[in-house]
């Protein structure tokens, strides 16, 4: 995903001052920080929540796309607001896959009352760290906002009721594919978005980046794409 950024940046005439891995964490300096108008933050659940931090306290925006850390956005979200800076997470900055989101939530809010049974599916690279993906997980969460009968997802086949099953495989190469699907036993209904390569998550992320240059607040991918 960096790679892929530093590339979609690049070709928008966009200069990357600074990059952290694995091996230099000691370049990521409050003076080295400075040097730049918008961080993205793509490395994983062990070092995001440390590095949102350090780029809040120099107050510099932030687009995250990193997942699993999650139980710390409430600290995270008020450090930005108490720095006066700005932060943009999404589990996925892809536009189709959140143009995907509100087809989502469309598609749920119209199943609901006809009592159709729900199942959702996510195949991902091996390298892939979590399961299931963020994407799903935002996914189960706007369908169970608009089916109340549905209590928990859970990374597994459903076994009693109320449970949302999301199946995770991983599998080389596969950069990304969710389902949701709807059955009975008349028919299915199902939605699915297959990303062919990283470039739609890239690309998202440095329109994020863009739009929240010299903003101050918190914002999500809705508020980057007007949906």
């Amino acid at each position: 995903m960096g790679k892929a950024i530093e590339q979609v940046a690049n070709s928008r005439g966009h200069e990357i001052v600074l990059k952290i891995d694995l091996d230099n964490g000691y370049d990521m300096t409050t003076e080295n920080l400075l040097k730049s108008d918008v961080a993205i933050e793509f490395t994983g659940p062990a070092s995001a929540a440390a590095n949102l931090l350090k780029c809040a306290e120099a107050g510099i925006p932030v687009v995250c796309g990193s997942t699993g850390w999650l139980e710390q956005y409430s600290n995270i979200k008020h450090a930005f607001e108490e720095n006066g800076s700005a932060f943009i997470y999404a589990s996925n900055f892809s536009i189709g896959v959140n143009i995907f989101f509100e087809l989502n939530k469309k598609l749920a809010t119209l199943m609901a009352p006809h009592g159709y049974s729900v199942e959702m599916r996510e195949l991902h690279h091996t390298q892939k760290k979590d399961a299931p993906s963020g994407t799903a997980i935002t996914l189960a969460e706007q369908i169970m906002v608009e089916i109340p009968s549905l209590k928990t997802w859970v990374n597994r086949p459903a076994e009693k009721q109320g449970e949302l099953p999301i199946i995770s495989e991983r599998m080389d190469p596969a950069p990304g594919t969710h389902t949701v699907k709807y059955y009975s036993d008349v028919d299915d209904i199902e939605i699915i978005h297959t990303a062919h390569n990283r470039m739609g998550f890239a690309g998202g992320a440095v329109l994020a980046a863009e739009f929240i240059q010299h903003k101050k607040g918190i914002f999500s991918m809705n508020d980057v794409l007007g949906l």
